[in-house]
């Protein structure tokens, strides 16, 4: 049912993601179409597919191979002439004369084989199936992984949209309340109680709070643009968002978010996948020392004139014990290669793990850090409206300058701009404690 819903939401916002001249999506609906259509997830998806049918390849060594086999040769040779003959049936007396021997007129031969071969003892296809099956385990976590990286950077560029929008709506009312100071300004110009400098201030000030307007404006462009982008939509698409992500209470201790980040990190367990693939490649050269039993057996039909042809046939079988006694001291040192390589794996694991630890512990403390920059945010526009509102005030009555009431509002202006960055840092910074522990898609996806 969960998957019949995600495919009915996917057919029901592609055609007017595609249609719409801007579209807009929840937070829930932009993570479950970023998983069906962003390429990152649908290349490991691939990935996976291909190490799981690698994984397969390996287990048919177990399985008989049979070859059909046609084959044409032609010779002069005595020794060729004279089995070309016995295959085909066709020796008579007159070759065993002397110069018919050494001497044969060329002669010609169509050959059809069919030959079957059944290893019996080969310790290398167990260790080259274990080593296949490792990787593939590993191509799926990596699969996962990927997912949470997708989805991460969704609700990353989800923020971004909000954020951008906020921003904007905080430099269009910097705007309105800039053209309030100059139309103050410019009535007390010709009203002779002001001056010219203060309405020349007025008009820079609101110059420079519509630059700042075009900036966001641009800014928003480019944060839908990746949002459309990170959900797997074209070039110079646009997406918007629907609804606002919103502050939610952490449920989970440090301790825990440890303990998950070690049970559920993907990256992690790929790795751990690589040490046991490792483990196996050990096995594998150490499997060269060993002899390898195969057993064969074939019939073939041999004739003069045509392909397929059936002048004689015959068949053969029997069984190969192969050991290589010395190759040059090349599987010792292939073995110690092996054995290198796992200890390698086994100690970049034992940092990877460390450093899946610092991570965890990490984002918790940017995100309590991120926490008390958000109340700093929230109290320094309180002051700042605070501020803003007395120098007005006093402004009105005579009592401040020009000067004093831009610096006010631009002081207002920051702190507006500052709370909206702070508030969308603390969301990417929870977010970020779900993503280093593995737990993203799961806390964060419907």
């Amino acid at each position: 049912m969960k998957y019949f819903s995600a495919a009915l939401l996917l057919l029901v916002l592609t055609p007017s993601f595609l249609l719409a001249a801007e579209p807009s999506v929840a937070l829930n609906e932009a993570l479950i179409l970023a998983l069906k259509q962003n390429h990152l997830v649908s290349g490991a998806a691939y990935e996976k597919e291909a190490a799981v049918e690698g994984a397969a390849a390996s287990r048919s060594r177990y399985l008989p191979r049979i070859v059909a086999e046609e084959a044409f040769s032609a010779s002069d040779l005595p020794t060729r002439v004279f089995m070309m003959k016995l295959d085909q049936g066709r020796f008579a007396s007159s070759d065993f004369e002397l110069g018919n021997l050494n001497t044969p007129s060329s002669y010609h031969d169509f050959r059809t084989a069919l030959t079957l071969e059944q290893p019996l003892f080969d310790l290398g296809i167990g260790y080259g199936r274990e080593m296949a099956e490792r990787e593939a385990e590993r191509m799926g976590y990596r699969f996962e992984g990927r997912r949470e990286d997708v989805g991460f950077a969704v609700y990353g560029a989800y923020l971004g949209v909000q954020r951008a929008k906020a921003v904007l709506a905080a430099a269009e009312k910097d705007v309105e309340e800039a053209r309030e100071h100059l139309r103050v300004a410019t009535v007390r110009g010709h009203e002779g109680t002001g001056l010219k400098s203060d309405e020349l201030r007025a008009r820079t000030f609101l110059s420079e709070a519509e630059e700042r307007t075009i900036t966001a404006l641009n800014d928003l462009k480019l944060a839908k643009m990746r949002l459309a982008l990170a959900v797997g939509g074209g070039p110079g698409e646009s997406l918007d968002i629907r609804g606002d992500v919103t502050g939610e209470a952490f449920r989970l201790n440090e301790d825990e978010i440890v303990r998950q980040a070690v049970a559920n990190r993907r990256d992690l367990k790929g790795a751990e996948k690589g040490v046991e693939r490792a483990a196996a490649a050990v096995g594998l050269a150490r499997s060269a020392w060993f002899p390898t039993l195969y057993a064969a057996a074939s019939v073939q039909m041999n004739d003069r004139d045509v392909p397929f042809g059936r002048d004689n046939d015959g068949w053969s079988a029997g069984v190969n014990l192969r050991w290589e006694v010395f190759d040059g001291m090349g599987r010792m040192h292939g073995a110690a290669k092996a054995r290198a390589e796992r200890d390698a794996a086994a100690q970049y694991l034992e940092q990877f793990r460390k450093e899946v630890d610092l991570q965890v512990r990490e984002s918790i403390l940017r995100r309590a850090e991120a926490g008390k920059r958000l109340e700093v945010a929230r109290h320094a526009l309180l002051a700042a409206e605070e501020g803003s509102r007395l120098v007005n005030k006093r402004f009105a009555n005579g009592l401040a300058t020009m000067v004093e009431l831009l610096d006010a509002q631009s002081a207002l202006s920051r702190a507006r701009t500052g709370l909206v960055e702070r508030e969308a840092d603390h969301l990417l910074a929870t977010a970020r404690i779900y993503y280093t522990a593995g737990i993203f898609l799961k806390e964060m996806a419907p």
